[in-house]
């Protein structure tokens, strides 16, 4: 079976991995590195600059944990470019060796499709090859969005991937739009010293999010000084010789150094041949697919970004391997009901299955277990007490459905909760199941512990 993959991105490069792994003969077409948004623009760039801001922030406090330095610590923002961009470098490197050790062939350039089972690729050399498969996985990923309003330049008004190459920090920083990716740069240049403020026309930060876990992202924001209006949208950006001033929709102007754009992403379908072949899209752009992840034409699958549904990294992953076993013959599908998310802000975002509300919209019935991070004594060790773990099961089951947690590593603690749900775990099986003291994961006990108002070190007035 020959199968050819149209980007390597998360989706994309684990595809190929999965389909040599399944004997197939493996090529994969890619316009600019290996992968994707994901490696090269987004999840691994930003991480690795939240690192930095959070060692920058630790050496800030260091005399609360009886360490003195010599200095006053700040930011080189060249230095930490350079980290980052070693940090990519070295994960590209990676990629690329596994598809050599699994003998996936690697083509650079821009393909574009021009049969169910052909590829025409422009090299990056202005060479032209063609190649044929058996099975084409369409990978092309997503974009920044453009919007008429912000006309990005690299300069004045930046997108997410004009942030990442930043050559300074600047002074006063205009963020529009308080989801993820807002307010994980909001986190990282207000620690490296920028003043910042956020615009977003949604009623909350990360509206996303459980409502809870929202309010008290902006309560810790507010901590820090990250000014955030909402409900107002940005009409108009004016470049000006000292920066840049934003028109709002209530009649206010805001002045900043830099405006950085985080409203959304474009899907890549578009100059890629699915037109002519007759692949159907939806409204945005985005390819059409079954469970299966296959189009409506024979043979041709898509997955990642460019199929608009969970724009997340590890969804994509999850559909490539879905993607390449059907392709193989196998029998697969993609389950969306357990899908964990992380936010990277200060302090972590870690979600999944049900929002209360949304539980509450559905008609179940439900209760809630809570439980704060500054009862637990790791938390105080650690400096890092701010936080809730939340919990929300089926009244009539006990099976958690929902899990909501803010404050330190809650992207990693998250898990624990998704393989609950995924195997329909009550929060009583949970709650006998004995965690290790003192570490931050005893929150998912005293949670579960408190849906049935029996957590160990929670006040008894403060059961809901």
């Amino acid at each position: 079976m020959r199968i050819a993959i149209l980007g390597a991105g998360p989706g994309g490069y684990v595809a190929a991995i999965r389909a040599a792994q399944l004997g197939a003969e493996v090529t994969v077409i890619e316009e600019t590195e290996v992968g994707g948004t994901c490696l090269n623009r987004g999840c691994i760039p930003t991480k690795t600059l939240i690192a930095s801001a959070e060692v920058l922030q630790k050496a800030r406090d260091a005399e609360a944990y009886g360490i003195e330095l010599d200095a006053t610590p700040a930011v080189n923002i060249q230095k930490v470019i350079e980290r980052k961009d070693r940090v990519v470098t070295t994960q590209v490197k990676g990629i690329r060796a596994l598809f050599k050790s699994w003998g996936v062939k690697l083509i650079e350039g821009r393909g574009r499709l021009v049969s169910p089972k052909k590829i025409r690729v422009d090299r990056r050399d202005g060479s032209a090859e063609e190649v044929e498969a058996d099975r084409v996985i369409i990978a092309t990923g997503s974009r920044p969005a453009r919007i008429p309003v912000f006309p990005f330049d690299g300069e004045r008004i930046l997108s997410s991937d004009d942030a990442l190459r930043i050559d300074h920090v600047p002074e006063s920083l205009l963020i529009v739009g308080a989801g993820v990716i807002g307010c994980e740069f909001a986190s990282i240049f207000r620690e490296f010293g920028s003043e910042v403020t956020m615009v977003e026309m949604l009623p909350h930060a990360v509206s996303t999010e459980d409502e809870e876990i929202s309010i008290i992202l902006e309560r810790e924001l507010k901590k820090k000084k990250i000014k955030l209006l909402t409900g107002v949208t940005v009409d108009k950006v004016d470049i000006m010789d000292n920066g840049v001033k934003a028109t709002l929709s209530d009649g206010k102007t805001i002045q900043a150094e830099k405006v950085l754009v985080s409203i959304g992403r474009q899907v890549n379908s578009d100059n890629i041949g699915i037109e002519e072949l007759g692949i159907n899209t939806g409204k945005r752009g985005e390819i059409i697919v079954d469970s299966r992840m296959q189009t409506n034409v024979e043979g041709v699958y898509a997955i990642g970004d460019v199929v608009g549904r969970m724009m997340l990294a590890h969804v994509a992953s999850r559909q490539g391997i879905v993607a390449v076993e059907n392709a193989m013959g196998m029998e697969s599908e993609i389950d969306y009901r357990v899908v964990p998310a992380a936010i990277f802000t200060h302090p972590e975002i870690g979600s999944v299955g049900l929002r209360e509300k949304e539980a509450i919209e559905q008609g179940r019935k439900i209760k809630v277990g809570r439980f704060q991070f500054r009862a637990l004594g790791k938390a105080h060790a650690m400096g890092e007490i701010a936080g809730l773990f939340k919990i929300i099961a089926d009244e009539e089951t006990d099976k958690v459905i929902g899990a909501h947690i803010i404050g330190a590593h809650a992207s990693d603690l998250i898990h624990e909760l998704a393989l609950a749900i995924k195997n329909g775990l009550t929060v009583k099986e949970i709650a006998d199941t004995i965690h290790a003291h003192p570490t931050l994961a005893e929150g998912i006990v005293e949670a579960s512990e408190d849906v049935h108002a029996r957590a160990i070190h929670a006040p008894k007035m403060s059961k809901p």
